[in-house]
């Protein structure tokens, strides 16, 4: 129920800020903006830590 109240308010912001300025305007991010954000040297870096931290032994080679 929570999580339910939480996207409702949500909507009704972002409703409330569109309705209050007539100059703004909704903007699609596409639907793959979260991955061109990824860091990929950071997230290899995360999962090798990870990994190492349950006991495995990583080494990395460039995939053909």
């Amino acid at each position: 129920m929570k999580a339910l109240v939480a996207i409702e308010r949500s909507v009704l912001l972002v409703v409330w800020h569109l309705l209050a300025d007539p100059n703004a305007r909704f903007i699609d991010l596409g639907s793959d903006f979260y991955d061109r954000r990824v860091d990929k040297e950071r997230r290899t870096r995360d999962l090798v830590r990870q990994l190492m931290a349950l006991g495995h032994q990583v080494s990395l080679s460039p995939a053909a």
